[in-house]
């Protein structure tokens, strides 16, 4: 077990599935995905069977809030200490390169642990780690639940780093042949492919550990973003899995005055992935209604008055390419009803974003009870036959440059909630390693 705290980083063991194991029904998408397309894990369900796999060590939200919740974590956390029991779980000690391919594109990780006490989820922090979006409190305490008192975690964190001149994961990638291999595998329902390898010794932790110290230099930080003194030096920043990491550090906080500094749950597994990888693009999230009790046009026009203009649209497709291309500095949205196809445009917008703007509205909307509740979904095709469906609205969004992230949570904090993936849901992080944080 190696400890970097200056970059708040843990290199240590992660658990892998013993050989033998069916990677394919193993393997399974992040929990917080198809949350409102249960037959997706209905799918998973019957592929799966009783075949060890994560999908017996997680909660998929689609389970949030139903009778089943309580049984589930219960099975969750009962199942976690028989495959360690059973031996399961085969130990691997130090950094794993990973490649996932997916959607046509190849893109790189590195698994190593981060340090809870470096990162604050807070508007306006100055961490080593931050988060990129606002965290949605009230979907703590259920995460919550299912981590406390689990042996195990599972994670689908992917944490970016800013290195334009690739010099932390690419290195490895271009010597990758001489290392182990730790697994290679098809994903399911054509998710993709997953492969690793172990990083061995020889000094390729140390190159790692370098690069990484290079840019978290302050004096390099503050010129490369154009940034006096009061800005800390951002190393470590959200992509997907935000709201884990979050539910990791309020569980840390909860017990560490118990437990002691050299707990394993000061720590959370996570990949690390560059945002310059060629193979990783930002995706839009998109916002879905679900029994509307009012038109979405009128409660929009009470809203935002004369400054809104929502036009009717022929067909999904056209409102797509009017999204995805707006006429000159405009802020566009569209919108999806069982009445048709609109471009609702903000010719006041209130957020840099869009969909910073169109968010004002949607908690408002949902405060007052316009709706019975929200939910955030990938993909096109998605939004628009959920929107389409009787008493629901799709709102359609555009997505945001990669190239920006670092930059705008530096000078102007987190985002807007949901507001970008790391590609759509079947693109996400697939579970496969474990820790244990017990």
């Amino acid at each position: 077990m190696r400890t970097y705290p200056d970059l708040g980083i843990q290199i240590g063991e992660i658990l892998l599935p013993r050989e033998g194991i069916d990677l394919k029904k193993w393997a399974v998408i992040a929990c917080d995905q198809y949350t409102s397309e249960p037959e997706y894990w209905e799918q998973v369900a019957r592929l799966v069977g009783d075949s060890p796999s994560t999908f017996h060590l997680i909660l998929p939200e689609v389970f949030l809030g139903t009778p089943e919740e309580q049984a589930r974590i219960q099975s969750t956390q009962q199942t976690m200490r028989r495959y360690l029991n059973e031996g399961v779980f085969t130990s691997h000690n130090g950094l794993i390169l990973v490649e996932r391919q997916s959607s046509g594109r190849t893109r790189h990780g590195l698994m190593l642990a981060l340090d809870l006490e470096k990162y604050d989820y807070s508007a306006g922090s100055q961490t080593l780690i931050r988060a990129t979006e606002g965290t949605i409190l009230d979907r703590l305490p259920p995460r919550m639940r299912i981590r406390e008192g689990a042996p195990l975690e599972l994670p689908h964190i992917l944490v970016l780093i800013d290195d334009p001149q690739q010099t932390v994961i690419e290195p490895l990638m271009e010597v990758r042949k001489q290392f182990t291999r730790l697994y290679d595998t098809d994903l399911m329902f054509d998710s993709g492919h997953l492969t690793a390898w172990a990083v061995p010794d020889g000094g390729y932790e140390e190159r790692v550990i370098s690069a990484l110290r290079a840019l978290a230099n302050p004096e390099t930080f503050r010129a490369r973003y154009g940034v006096g003194e009061d800005k800390g030096v951002l190393l470590f920043a959200m992509g997907d899995g935000n709201h884990s990491l979050a539910t990791a550090k309020a569980i840390w906080e909860k017990i560490k005055g118990q437990v002691g500094m050299n707990h394993p749950a000061r720590y959370a597994l996570v990949e690390i992935e560059n945002v310059h990888d060629h193979g990783l693009e930002f995706e839009p999230i998109h916002r879905v209604l679900f029994q509307c009790k009012e038109s979405p046009s009128e409660a929009l026009k009470k809203f935002f008055g004369d400054t809104v203009q929502i036009t009717p649209v022929e067909n999904a497709q056209l409102m797509i390419e009017r999204v995805k291309k707006p006429s000159g500095d405009l802020q566009m949205a569209g919108m999806v009803t069982s009445e048709g196809y609109a471009l609702v445009t903000f010719t006041q917008p209130t957020s840099n974003l869009p969909v910073g703007t169109l968010q004002g509205f949607l908690d408002t909307w949902l405060k007052a009870g316009g709706a019975e509740k929200i939910d955030y979904v990938h993909g096109d095709d998605v939004v628009v036959r959920l929107g389409a469906q009787p008493g629901n609205a799709g709102f359609y969004l555009p997505a945001m440059s990669k190239h920006d992230l670092f930059k705008t949570v530096i000078l102007d904090g987190v985002l807007p909630r949901k507001t970008f993936s790391m590609g759509e849901a079947r693109d996400k992080r697939f579970y496969m390693e474990a820790r244990r944080i017990a």
